[in-house]
């Protein structure tokens, strides 16, 4: 037995590699050790010190960008992650939504009179658990990473104790998120049980090593629509998505806010990269499955927004209506015979990123509004007048609410149109048409709001007022929103070799 423990040597590990998993990290432990050994820090302190560990975390990304264009892309820690510019790109989204939403809830919780340093290292170690999703090559691995990235984002939904709402959102969050993930572990047993492994590149070489004839993979396929389960609760994706609204609309804005653009990247990302990578020789049989689920969530996200009074549900099912644009991508993607497949995996790498930016500005914005409200109220009426009340910050909210309906001249047109090309290259042609038609009923839900700051009179006697760091925050969603709008080819020519994904 001594022997054997010995023997036994762990894999190497390149740290400099996996220095944003590192960086964050230890920004947590800092948080949590210092703030808890050490008296109140000053307000907005904490908020700093998480936005500026993810700040780091986002350099090193860009660092480590710039290697992988030279170098290629590499396997780390025995091949259970995979460092390529697809897993960079998410993880500078996941990092630059932890900032802002960092520095949001900094003014947020100073309008609560509560601030503490639990908030901020949950934060930290969700993006932990995120980028590990982004990054995985193996599927417990990912498992590993989607748990930490959950049980981080049930404790920030039921964080605010003054209110119901949040311990109703949390709870909701957390039973169902338990049932995600059951499904997704019983999909990942049956896929094993098939393959012999959980190691992605290695599922992929063992259905590539031999055709059943007849074809009878029974277990496998359960096993995959098992996964899209888990996946499809955990991005929203119809029938899947009936915890979003009301998680929405109960959580903290802010929190909110970090599971619509930090949360949902990594669940898109980590989809994508399991089918991709995996399962590419079983595309005929996944592909249809996926060309069904972005259809439904498209409509479905889209019409239903239409209805709602309040601002957090609509944009809750806005968010369902982009997962069905993303899968869009996904499902170009399954289309092996053609010469095209790559540009679905761009274009859903320009669209995480860019929608990072457009939900972290929109929902920074309603943290505002609501903070001017008397009892914090998100509905439509609590928008009325904003025009009038503070131009400025409605503008903002303008820019961002164009973008998100996919106006040309915004990051939103970009993103919409590299997926639509996608679907339309590979020849896709009812999807990129239901795609567009989306586009345009969402589009209403959009105006509704423009609508009610502009045209209405103000309900808010006060002017609103914008704290500094939301400021900050507003300022860079605009501006990323503005300048990939007018000039794309500063976003699209970093995606150039995107899809070439560390799979050897």
């Amino acid at each position: 037995m001594n022997d054997q423990i010995a023997e036994f040597a762990g894999p190497a590990i390149d740290w400099f590699s996996v220095s944003p998993l590192v960086v964050l990290l230890a920004g947590a432990l800092l948080l949590l050790l210092v703030g808890s050994l050490t008296p109140a820090w000053r307000r907005g302190w904490y908020g700093l010190a998480s936005a500026v560990t993810a700040g780091v975390a986002i350099v090193l990304s860009v660092v480590l960008w710039r290697d992988i264009a030279t170098s290629g892309p590499k396997l780390l820690v025995g091949g259970a992650l995979a460092l390529d510019k697809f897993t960079l790109l998410a993880t500078i989204a996941i990092c630059a939504a932890t900032l802002l939403v960092s520095l949001v809830t900094s003014d947020y919780l100073a309008g609560e009179n509560s601030d503490s340093p639990e908030i901020y290292a949950l934060y930290l170690t969700a993006a932990i658990g995120g980028i590990v999703m982004v990054a995985a090559n193996d599927l417990v691995v990912l498992f590993l990473g989607l748990e930490t990235l959950s049980l981080s984002l049930y404790l920030l939904a039921a964080s605010n104790r003054k209110r119901a709402e949040s311990q109703e959102a949390g709870l909701k969050y957390f039973i169902l998120g338990g049932f995600a993930s059951a499904f997704f572990l019983y999909g990942v047993a049956l896929t094993y049980g098939t393959t012999g492994s959980t190691r992605l590149i290695d599922i992929n070489g063992a259905l590539n090593s031999y055709i059943t004839v007849p074809r009878n993979d029974t277990l496998l396929l359960v096993g995959i629509g098992l996964m899209i389960v888990g996946f499809g609760f955990k991005v929203s994706l119809v029938p899947f998505q009936a915890w979003t609204p009301d998680v929405y609309q109960g959580s903290p804005t802010p929190v909110t806010a970090f599971m619509a653009s930090a949360g949902k990247v990594a669940a898109l990302v980590a989809l994508v990269r399991v089918f991709v990578t995996a399962f590419p020789s079983r595309a005929d049989d996944w592909g249809p499955a996926v060309l069904v689920l972005s259809a439904l969530t498209l409509v479905v996200g889209s019409v239903v927004a239409v209805v709602q009074t309040d601002v957090k549900r609509m944009l809750a099912y806005s968010s369902i209506s982009h997962a069905g644009f993303i899968l869009v991508g996904l499902e170009a993607s399954s289309h092996r015979s053609s010469a095209d497949v790559g540009d679905g995996l761009v274009a859903i790498g320009v669209y995480v990123v860019l929608y990072a930016a457009l939900v972290v500005g929109t929902f920074s914005i309603v943290t505002v509004v609501a903070r001017n409200t008397s009892d914090g109220a998100t509905s439509l009426d609590a928008f009325k007048g904003i025009g009038k009340n503070n131009p400025v910050l409605a503008l903002a909210m303008t820019v961002l609410l164009l973008a998100q309906a996919g106006v040309p001249l915004t990051s939103g047109f970009v993103a919409k149109f590299g997926v639509i090309q996608a679907a339309v290259s590979v020849g896709s042609y009812k999807l990129a048409v239901i795609a567009m038609v989306c586009a345009v009923i969402a589009a209403f839900v959009y105006l509704r709001i423009m609508v009610s700051m502009w045209l209405s009179d103000s309900t808010i006697s006060e002017p609103v007022k914008v704290p500094l760091f939301s400021a900050v925050a507003i300022t860079v969603a605009v501006v990323v929103t503005l300048a990939v709008g007018i000039l794309p080819s500063l976003l699209l020519n970093l995606t150039s070799g995107l899809s070439q994904l560390a799979i050897k």
